[in-house]
């Protein structure tokens, strides 16, 4: 049964014309935003606040600081 779905889709790829075109730009419009939103919108804020080599520290104070403890 899984030789014959592969079978299906290998055979359903390979038939295409437009859709290998459009698959190709979804995925290339995947990377773009992904790529986009991590570089943008997710710093690295661990490196930037702790020092190299003391990010355990850094994220245990926060831990504990946040918890009241």
């Amino acid at each position: 049964m899984i030789r014959r779905i592969i079978n299906f889709y290998s055979e359903g790829f390979s038939n295409m014309r437009l859709g290998k075109t459009l698959w190709l730009v979804v995925l290339v419009k995947l990377v773009v935003i992904f790529v986009v939103l991590r570089l943008f919108f997710m710093p690295d804020i661990l490196s930037e606040r702790a020092g190299e080599g003391n990010e355990a520290d850094y994220v245990s104070t926060q831990m504990t600081e946040r918890a009241g403890l």
